[in-house]
């Protein structure tokens, strides 16, 4: 990684982030040498990636010709606009985020347990609780949908917060941020390594 100040190695940082949203995309290998991104809910379990899907496929067919996939993740935080200061260069306007990016195998599971599992941790997830009626194999859609399995080989995960700025810049950037207070702002500031209180 080219910004090794942005680099996160901490792995329950990186499933952290993984956990925070529901939508990735992975990247197959299409037929024609192009790669093809399809987004995907998907959920983690046991390390490993799981969406599901329609049984037949663009993304089923590249798979199944090469398994080798790039699976990505992105969370936008908060955006620095002119605001903070109207007379800063407009390229250098910024968007935080956190991002994670898997390269692995992927491989449709079989109809046995792990299937159930992976749905019933996709549904958890989407469901934020475990009070739902669970998935079972002799319901119809289970049988009607694939599951896929991404095993990581190598994760690899940032997350943009100006750490290379001076530790000044960084807290009028957060005191910033926590006083326009837009949807993100304050978790932004708290991923940044600030606290501050309403006056």
């Amino acid at each position: 990684m080219r910004r090794k100040h942005s680099e996160i190695s901490d792995q329950r940082e990186i499933f952290r982030i993984l956990s925070s949203t529901n939508i990735g995309r992975m990247a197959t290998i299409g037929q024609d040498g192009f790669p093809y991104i399809t987004p995907v809910n998907y959920v983690t379990l046991n390390g490993n990636i799981y969406f599901h899907c329609a049984p037949k496929g663009e993304k089923l067919d590249n798979l199944t010709r090469n398994p080798h996939v790039c699976f990505e993740v992105d969370v936008p935080l908060s955006y620095i606009d002119v605001g903070l200061d109207p007379v800063r260069p407009i390229c250098n306007l910024h968007q935080f985020y956190h991002c994670v990016i898997i390269r692995g195998k992927a491989a449709i599971v079989g109809e046995d347990q792990l299937k159930l599992d992976a749905l019933n941790a996709l549904v958890a997830k989407h469901e934020k609780t475990d009070d739902f009626k669970k998935v079972t194999a002799n319901m119809s859609g289970f049988k009607a949908c694939v599951v896929i399995e991404i095993k990581p080989e190598s994760i690899t995960a940032k997350s943009d917060l100006i750490q290379n700025k001076s530790e000044t810049d960084r807290q009028a950037v957060a005191e910033y941020l926590f006083k326009r207070n837009d949807p993100g702002d304050r978790e932004t500031v708290a991923a940044m390594g600030f606290q501050f209180e309403d006056e």
